[in-house]
């Protein structure tokens, strides 16, 4: 009797464990009750010059983070409000289902593979595929000129090399980095010939070196970008393609690509329209 005695402390410890373990991890209140409670988490890049960059002194900048701020101004976050975290590409779906921010803005392509993982609002704008190279490059002007052993670069996680290889150049040498910033210092190194990505991020860094870099050739895929939710969010879905609307209606839209792209001499498309799937 005074060992069972002895020992239940012990085992109502580990039954207070197993109830905990039970219970699940991660946040589940959705990003409108976050946005509720006066804050928001949103996952972005840190490393993409004209979309989602980190600046030295700890500033965000770039149409992401422009969209970002709109939306969350929108569902009644202030900017000083909102916290940034850094969503590589392949880490972008745990993060959402995870509960470790509320919603992604991050160059984040549409695609029904996604949709079994996430829910999408928007697209908030749509990209194409493109081929960035050295400014002294003649022999790269488009994905058919990779054949014969080319280095292409891309990043982990993301699918524009392998499409390349798939449907262009199946020789052409695949260089994968964690991001495209390591890419590009690659290319103007010359360890690489080519980096390729979706031609709004090869824009910024464009604009970034304009006498270093040049984008090639024409757009060969389309990319709509979504702002992801976790699955099932609905109501923050809706809410957000409402501020999707809203931004692109009153010029906001519109106006932060110029601001961002302008040194680049980036064509400013025609907006999207937001798909209430």
């Amino acid at each position: 009797m005074r060992i069972i005695g002895a020992l239940r402390p012990v085992i109502g410890a580990l039954v207070l464990v197993v109830v905990a373990s039970g219970c699940g991890g991660g946040d589940t209140r959705t990003a409108t009750q976050h946005a509720a409670g006066g804050h928001l988490t949103i996952g972005i890049k840190f490393d993409q010059p004209g979309l989602g960059l980190r600046g030295r002194d700890g500033s965000f900048s770039g149409f992401d983070i422009d969209v970002a701020r709109y939306v969350s101004g929108k569902l009644g976050v202030s900017p000083d409000r909102i916290t940034f975290k850094e969503a590589p590409s392949a880490q972008r779906e745990n993060l959402v289902d995870s509960g470790q921010v509320d919603f992604v803005v991050a160059t984040y392509s549409i695609t029904d593979q996604r949709k079994q993982l996430v829910d999408f609002a928007g697209p908030y704008f749509v990209a194409g595929q493109s081929l960035l190279v050295r400014a002294d490059n003649t022999n790269v002007v488009g994905p058919e000129s990779l054949q014969g052993g080319k280095k292409l670069c891309s990043v982990k996680g993301s699918t524009p090399a392998q499409n390349i290889q798939k449907n262009f150049a199946r020789d052409v040498r695949l260089q994968e980095y964690d991001d495209y910033s390591l890419c590009v210092e690659a290319l103007k190194s010359g360890i690489v010939d080519a980096v390729t990505t979706d031609n709004i991020i090869l824009a910024g860094y464009v604009a970034q070196s304009p006498r270093q870099l040049k984008i090639v050739g024409q757009p060969f895929t389309t990319e709509n970008y979504g702002i992801a939710v976790r699955k099932g969010d609905t109501t923050s879905r809706e809410k957000i393609n409402d501020a999707i609307e809203a931004m692109i209606n009153d010029g906001s839209w519109r106006a932060s690509l110029q601001q961002n792209f302008g040194t680049a001499n980036f064509p400013i498309p025609a907006p999207p329209q937001v798909d209430r799937y």
